[in-house]
């Protein structure tokens, strides 16, 4: 499959990026910024500069001739809510606009546990509103095949090919590595179209845990 992932220089992004190509699927790093292109491409990594904030017709160009497109972007703490409203929400809105105007159908979106839940935005609110918004875009106003992961507080655990996506009223942690698998695993199983699946770490194997998701 071939894959453009968006946020890739990320600590997320980038162990999506490895994931992927481990499985043999052909992998585009989309960063934010020309250091992290070269980075990726001192690994052998195709990779480009992919800037959330040019227009869609534009970031469109990019995207052309791939069969799926991972959103794994953010803004990051440095960064005030300004920011985080351009691309974490504003960001992932064009990225859909733009895989439709590539014809790119496939869309895999990481956002996080509870950001349908308003009650549960205790704390860095502007970030879980850009996800409530840009996960209702992508579900209601886009007609692409999503999968949205919602993984709880993330680690820098190692990977244990596990999860847990149910019963999750107190929400949870769960790795880097662990989220990069389900991102991987959701991608290659088409069951996993249209599901919203909450993350955390648990004992069931992550293949099995993203089919038998609701």
């Amino acid at each position: 499959m071939k894959v453009f992932v968006i946020g890739a220089g990320g600590n997320v992004g980038r162990l999506i990026v490895e994931h992927l190509t481990n499985e043999g699927d052909q992998v585009t790093a989309g960063a934010h910024r020309q250091e992290q292109v070269n980075s990726f491409r001192e690994q052998n990594v195709k990779a480009e500069v992919f800037d959330l904030l040019k227009q869609p017709e534009e970031m469109a160009k990019q995207l052309r001739g791939y069969d799926a497109i991972v959103f794994s972007a953010g803004s990051g703490g440095k960064t005030g809510d300004d920011m985080t409203m351009l691309v974490d929400l504003d960001g992932a809105v064009k990225s859909m606009q733009a895989a439709k105007i590539a014809g790119v159908k496939r869309f895999i979106m990481i956002s996080a546990i509870f950001a349908e839940d308003r009650t549960k935005w205790v704390t860095i609110k502007p970030y879980y509103a850009a996800k409530f918004y840009a996960d209702e875009w992508l579900r209601h106003r886009t007609t692409l095949n999503y999968t949205i992961l919602e993984p709880g507080a993330l680690t820098f655990d190692d990977e244990t090919g596990k999860v847990a996506t149910d019963d999750l009223e107190k929400g949870g942690s769960i790795s880097r590595a662990d989220v990069a698998a389900a991102v991987a695993a959701s991608l290659h199983d088409d069951s996993s179209i249209g599901k919203v699946i909450p993350l955390i770490s648990g004992e069931t194997p992550i293949a099995t845990a993203i089919k038998q998701a609701k």
